[in-house]
């Protein structure tokens, strides 16, 4: 293993392993409201980003990206949606850590990558092998599992997984750095963030009842929103696609592994069943096909910074 190699496979490991914990971040905030949180982490995920693209000398490759977007009609409203779905997808994900439903979050980060493959036939046009075919219906059968046992859909599994792979979808078709896109994205939704908290404030909002520790916490949520980020540009350069796409993987079973043993979920054989049916498909789908190219196997890919990658491992929790 050469030391570009050797490299990359480090930074994806730490990239997955923050994204992994994540819900131990949060849930030092489960006092404070999801959507205070989701505020915070906008406004202070703009900030940090701005900044590091001005410490790191990148001013210049971050305006070509933005008129790259904004200088187009059909670009700027894409960009703008994958604004509002990264939204949607980072405010469930802190609701369902908050609300003691991290089993819930992780199997909706299982299903994503499968969820891609579908949305990369139905709106791509791209042809599923046949052992895609059958992953899908692993992952549909995960699902149908749950809606049998709690007779109720697992609505923050589907919200999670469906946002993700909308916002994959997305950002294939808009080729810019993952740093400028959530510099972008951060921006955007900033002001309105900024709004509710002024909002919130003249009713006593959450600056006036926290401590230090926990404005820390919320201001520190735009680093560790950026950090892996970073992390995991530099591996998507380094690694090959296989890599990267098996890494993947760490980020839901960490989390699931937080909410059985440290906040002790219930983790039922219903679970189990579906969990169990998520992981074959995804081992089917992990067995490439011998007609397929390098591209094909990498279904729904976004390309950044030169190099493709699954738009399900940018970092959308």
């Amino acid at each position: 293993m050469n030391k570009n190699v050797k490299i990359g496979f480090l930074c994806g490991v730490s990239a997955y392993f923050i994204w992994g914990i994540f819900p131990l971040y949060w849930k030092q905030l489960a006092h404070v409201s999801s959507l205070d949180i989701l505020a915070n982490r906008f406004i202070w995920s703009a900030v940090f980003s701005l900044c590091l693209i001005l410490v790191s000398k990148n001013l210049k490759a971050f305006c070509v990206d933005v008129k790259f977007i904004f200088s187009n009609k059909k670009r700027a409203i894409m960009q703008i949606c994958a604004a509002v779905t990264i939204v949607f997808n980072w405010g469930f994900f802190i609701y369902a850590v908050n609300s003691g439903q991290i089993l819930a979050s992780s199997l909706g980060y299982y299903i994503n990558p499968l969820v891609s493959v579908l949305f990369a036939m139905l709106f791509l046009k791209e042809k599923l092998t046949r052992n895609q075919k059958i992953a899908v219906f692993f992952a549909f059968l995960g699902t149908a599992i749950m809606v049998w046992q709690f007779r109720q859909l697992p609505w923050i599994s589907i919200i999670l997984a469906v946002t993700f792979a909308i916002y994959g979808l997305i950002k294939k078709q808009l080729s810019i750095s993952s740093l400028s896109s959530i510099a972008i994205e951060s921006s955007l939704i900033t002001p309105i963030a900024i709004a509710y908290e002024y909002y919130s404030s003249l009713k006593g909002g959450v600056y006036h009842n926290i401590g230090a520790a926990d404005l820390s916490l919320l201001i520190g949520a735009g680093i560790v929103t950026a950090i892996p980020l970073i992390l995991f540009t530099s591996a998507a350069k380094k690694l090959p696609l296989k890599t990267v796409g098996f890494l993947q993987y760490i980020c839901p079973t960490l989390s699931m592994l937080i909410g059985i043993f440290i906040y002790k979920e219930s983790f039922t054989t219903a679970h189990l069943a579906a969990f169990s049916s998520i992981w074959i498909g995804i081992i089917i789908f992990s067995i490439p096909h011998k007609t397929q190219s390098p591209q094909g196997r990498a279904v729904a890919l976004a390309k950044v910074d030169g190099r493709f990658f699954p738009p399900h491992t940018r970092g959308g929790v």
